[in-house]
Formats: C-alpha cells, structure tokens, sequence
C-alpha cells in the first residue's frame, strides 16, 4: 500500500501492518457497531438499566442493574440471551416466550422487546454520537477500496447506522434480525462473522476485526481471522486480551504516543526506582545484541554478558525471547537468570520454575507443516531464509531483493490461509507465524511477575525490547511499571521510555546494578 498522501488519514499501526502493500481491495474489515462506531453503549446500557432496574422492583428483592452487569452479561450478545443471562446470574428464571411477545409479557423476549422500546425511546430523543476516529479509518478504506463490513447483534443497527449516515460506508450489514433470520448462532459463536467475510468475498485470515466487547472478540478469534483488535472503552483490557484479542487499544486513532528518553542522570534514576526494586526483562536479538544479517551470527558481548550477570546478582532478570528458549539460554550462557523461549510459551529458572504451554505444544504439527510449505514456497526467492523453531516458525527477509518482498509476504499469507491454526506477526524484517492462540510477550511477563511473587507495589517491573512483538509487554506494564524501547529515532511505542542502541542497553544495567549497589551497601 502507497503512502497516504498528506490529506489523508493514516491508519493506526496494527492495522498497516496487516494490510501490508497490496492491491486495494485483497483484504476485509469488520466493525462491531455499538462502542466500536458508534457511542451507542450509553443508550443502550441506560435502557437496560431502565428495563432491569424496574423489573427488580417490582417482583424481586435484588440489586440494581449497574455496569458491570452490562459488561459482563449482556454487552455484545443478542437481545434475549442478554436478558436471560443477567437474569440467571441474579438466580431469576422466567420462560423463554417467543419474539412476539407483547413488551409487558414477563418472559425473556417480553423483557427485551420492551428493553427495546426504551432504547428507540433514547435514540429518537438523544440522537446518535460517533467515533470520529473509526468512521475516518472506516472512509479511507472504504476509498481505497477494501470491502468493510458491519455486524452487530443489535436488531437497531441498521436504524442507528442511517441516524448517524454511516449507511453508505459499508458493502456489507448483518445485523441482529439478519442473524436471527438466517438461523446464525450469536456472539460469543463466530457465525456472524464468518457471514459477513463470505458475503465481502474475503477468507477470514485475509480480514481484520475490531470489537469492544469479549464476546464479540471471542467469537472472531474463534472465526480464525487474521487480526482481531480490542477497542477498550470500559476498562476491560485485560479481559479483551484474555478473550483473544491480538492488540487493545483505547481509540483507533492512528497515532501512539512517542516514548521519551530514558533519564540519564544517576539522581532520575534513583527517582524512578524510589524505594522499589526492579524485576528486569530483556528482549534479545535487537536489544541485547544487534540485528544481523542471520540469527546464528548474534552472540553476545563479554561486556553485555558482564552487565546481565551483574544486575541478576542483584534483582531477578529473565530473557524474554521469540527464540526456542534452549536456543536462547546457549546465547546468554547464564545461569541464575530466568529464560522465556517462544514468546514466552516456554519458560525455565532457577528452583525449579518451569512452565510448557499445553496448548502451544499442541499446535507443533500445524508449525512443522508451515515450514515445509514455506521452504518450498521460497525457494526461489533469493535471501529468503525460513527458521522453524518449537513453537513458530520465523521467515527473515533482510537480505531479500526489495523487488522480492511482497512475493516473500505472499507465500507468507498463502502458508497462513493453508495451516489457519497460526497466525502471521511482523517484526524487523521478518514474519514470524504463530500460534493462533491467546498468549504472548506481555502474558508471559505477568504470569512471571505474578509466579515469583513480583506482583507487589514494591517492585518496578521493567522490560526492554526493540521490535513489534515487545509491544505487547509494553501495554502489559502499561499501569505497573516501566517500558523501554530500543529505537535510533522516534516511532510511535506504547512504551514509556526510549534507548538508542544496543550500548545503551548495556549502560543501563550497569546503571541499575550500581544504582542497588549503592542503596543496598
């Protein structure tokens, strides 16, 4: 894809990075409505709780209906089973009915087509808000020809979305009367979905979804699509990703903030531990040591090797790695250090820690046939060199002809189409395919920090990365601690800091092992 031209928007980085530079048009968006386009979460939670707070009332002795009702219960799902799942959880069980139930029935669709009422009620009389953010990315692909898609469980959708003028951005709608037509399972069921990508004439890796509610990102990680993004408007991060989100993000404006130079100065430094001890995690090609031209060739300096031993003497320092953890453990050569292989799928330490996913050990039939598929697919390509490792399999591309790139991507996308049980990431000029499954760097820093006993206000977790899979611990330690990006320029990071080089990296430990010294002598 061309770059934008200065009038136009950008599109948010996970987004780019997916689309790659292909034709316009080869690839497909879907869009949850309700907090995603359109800030219709208020209403609607402001005519549950009218339904749900009366109802209660009248004929049970229960607490009113409050957000995190709306959230865990009924946000995402179909009218009814909303209904009938809130109710279940306050122990209240009423008969089902049928959809024509009058709206003062006390049955599920009874309730809900009176729930329904009360919404209309609102959106006649407040109107309709929008994300400006989603609906200028919604019109640059829209112009750019990418087939874009609406689903929601809402029977409202197509009102909401002619209230607001939306209608005309999207070649396809599917909405909660569409999927209850066509006998479609609801959210958290990947149904809907897989509907709107058959009907955009799109496979479901080729197309990216965005969601604010678990279930809606359940139900498309279940789908198989190729990226699922969690738009966080209620403070539910973590339960986005838990679900399966690929990236959280609080908006989908295109631009992240640019991190700031790490402090210097021995006085900031003391400053920012303040009476907290660090728990340190490294990334390792491209942090540790530089990037070269081939895996096998980074080996770590004396120097560097010196200033990890010195710091792990000091705080626990674990090495977080997409390598094969043995792989990365032969590198660093350390003992006392914890070792995190495969994104962390693969974790080893000191007293016996030990922890091998299950569930990525069961996808290593899926990356052996991948990396078959991807010798022979490259081949011909010049440069290209495959690494299958345990868990992944990782395509490196930094000494492909620039000409060659995208066929290079497109055998990448054809393996993933084929073995869709993985999932394609992006780093420095490599893809990387992945278990289609919830885990990475970011999980694999707090399952740490909670296994060792780190989770505490006393300790600064700090991590330390250079490339896009780092990302996913910088957002982790977001609220908690301290993320630091290895980057010669300014690029947009969701970490809090940035270092220059990989000898800068190297200062730093000796400036944090000094800096225990001192306060602990």
């Amino acid at each position: 894809m061309s770059e934008p031209a200065p009038n136009r928007p950008e599109l948010p980085p996970a987004i780019a990075r997916f689309l790659g530079d292909g034709p316009a048009g080869r690839r497909g968006a879907i869009f949850d409505l309700d907090g995603v386009v359109t800030r219709t979460a208020r209403v609607h939670f402001a005519a549950w709780k009218r339904l749900f707070d009366a109802f209660l009332a009248e004929r049970w002795d229960a607490a009113p209906f409050t957000k995190e009702d709306y959230h865990r219960y009924v946000d995402g799902l179909p009218r009814y089973d909303g209904v009938a799942t809130f109710l279940r959880a306050r122990g209240i069980y009423l008969p089902r009915g049928t959809p024509s139930d009058p709206p003062e029935a006390e049955t599920i669709c009874g309730l809900g087509n009176r729930k329904n009422i009360h919404f209309r009620e609102a959106l006649q009389r407040d109107g309709v808000d929008v994300y400006r953010s989603t609906v200028t990315l919604i019109e640059r692909l829209h112009a750019d020809g990418f087939g874009t898609a609406l689903v929601s469980s809402s029977r409202n959708a197509r009102a909401v979305l002619e209230a607001a003028g939306l209608t005309r951005l999207f070649d396809v709608i599917l909405d909660g009367s569409d999927a209850a037509a066509e006998g479609l399972g609801g959210k958290p069921a990947p149904d809907i979905f897989l509907a709107a990508a058959a009907r955009l004439g799109v496979e479901p890796a080729r197309a990216f979804v965005v969601e604010d509610a678990t279930s809606g990102v359940a139900a498309a990680r279940a789908g198989g699509f190729g990226l699922v993004m969690g738009v966080d408007r209620a403070g539910q991060a973590r339960a986005l990703r838990e679900a399966g989100a690929d990236i959280v993000v609080p908006d989908l404006a295109a631009t992240e903030d640019m991190p700031r130079p790490f402090p210097s100065n021995p006085d900031d430094l003391r400053r920012l531990l303040a009476e907290r001890r660090p728990a340190v995690f490294l990334d390792y090609d491209g942090t540790l040591t530089p990037i070269v031209a081939r895996p096998d060739l980074a080996v770590l300096s004396d120097d560097m090797r010196r200033a990890v031993q010195r710091l792990a003497g000091l705080c626990p320092v674990a090495i977080v790695s997409g390598r094969d953890r043995a792989d990365v453990e032969r590198l660093v050569g350390l003992d006392g250090l914890i070792y995190a292989g495969s994104h962390g799928f693969d974790i080893a330490g000191p007293d016996g820690l030990r922890i091998e996913h299950d569930k990525g050990a069961a996808f290593s039939a899926a990356v052996g046939r991948a990396a078959e598929r991807l010798t022979a697919g490259l081949a011909d390509i010049g440069g290209a060199l495959v690494e299958p490792k345990r868990f992944a399999v990782a395509v490196h591309y930094r000494q492909v002809a620039e000409a060659d790139v995208r066929k290079v991507e497109r055998v990448v996308d054809d393996v993933i189409a084929a073995v869709p049980e993985l999932k394609k990431t992006h780093g420095k000029k490599v893809f990387e395919l992945r278990p289609r499954f919830d885990w990475d760097k970011g999980k694999a820093v707090l399952w740490l920090l909670d296994a060792l006993d780190l989770d505490r206000p006393e300790v600064l977790p700090i991590y330390v990365g250079d490339d896009e899979t780092d990302e996913d611990a910088f957002r982790a330690l977001t609220a908690r601690g301290s993320g630091i990006v290895v980057a010669d320029h300014d690029r947009p990071s969701a970490a809090r800091y940035r270092l220059e080089t990989v000898e800068d990296v190297g200062h730093l430990l000796d400036a944090l092992a000094e800096t225990l010294e001192l306060r602990d002598g």
